[in-house]
């Protein structure tokens, strides 16, 4: 899929805008010869039994940078499948790389609006985990309408999940940690996993990136809000 298909996707509000960042030779590589082995075309049906060869629980990454939290989670749990959606390339083709490297079979790829994904291709009740780690924190007021984490997606999301089915989202950014909080509190059959303060400690499974090390070292704080589907 190159960037014009994707701006031509049906007019709404989107959660992100496509920058013409910096690819390397070794990330455009592995776009042209890793893709086939592990992209899915997000215009065609999606049967994770077919795309796997087995059943087993399915988590959906959304927006995962650059792929290394991704394909380290995809590692640890071998028995489990994983889904990642994301829309630049630089991002994709260092996951690529990441998966060549680490034999990891257990993980495909979308270069697509993953709520698009979710609205046309993923199966209602489908998905053991939904991670939507640091989403752009659109931190201008004017822009809040931007993010990603509202009362229409929290509804779309919980519909994706099985029962008991995990919602897990991740920010550095306070405000829209409290934000994400009213919304996903107030969402019907999603219920908080932390009652007490409504923030979770970091689960396992999410591994710490460089940027929120740097981040940490800095005093920044983050925030993990885990929701399991009633």
């Amino acid at each position: 899929m190159n960037d014009s298909e994707v701006f031509a996707l049906p007019r709404r509000i989107r959660s992100f805008v496509l920058r013409q960042g910096r690819i390397t030779d070794s990330q455009r590589n592995a776009l042209e010869n890793l893709w086939p082995r592990y992209g899915l075309d997000p215009d065609a049906a999606f049967d994770p039994v077919a795309v796997f060869g087995r059943q087993a629980p399915l988590t959906l990454e959304i927006g995962f940078g650059n792929g290394e939290s991704l394909a380290a989670m995809a590692e640890c749990l071998p028995e489990e499948d994983f889904v990642g959606a994301e829309v630049h390339p630089p991002g994709v083709g260092h996951l690529l790389i990441e998966l060549e490297r680490r034999g990891l079979e257990n993980v495909r790829v979308f270069r697509t609006d993953a709520v698009e994904l979710l609205e046309t291709r993923i199966p209602e009740a489908s998905l053991a985990r939904i991670l939507v780690f640091f989403p752009d924190p659109w931190h201008k007021k004017r822009h809040h309408k931007r993010r990603l984490i509202s009362p229409e997606f929290a509804r779309l999301a919980a519909s994706r999940l099985a029962p008991g089915g995990v919602f897990h989202a991740a920010t550095d950014w306070e405000d829209y940690a409290m934000q994400m909080l009213e919304v996903l509190d107030g969402c019907e059959g999603l219920i908080n996993q932390a009652p007490g303060t409504g923030f979770s400690e970091r689960p396992a499974y999410r591994s710490l990136t460089k940027f929120e090390n740097r981040g940490q070292r800095l005093g920044h704080g983050v925030w993990d809000l885990v929701y399991r589907r009633a």
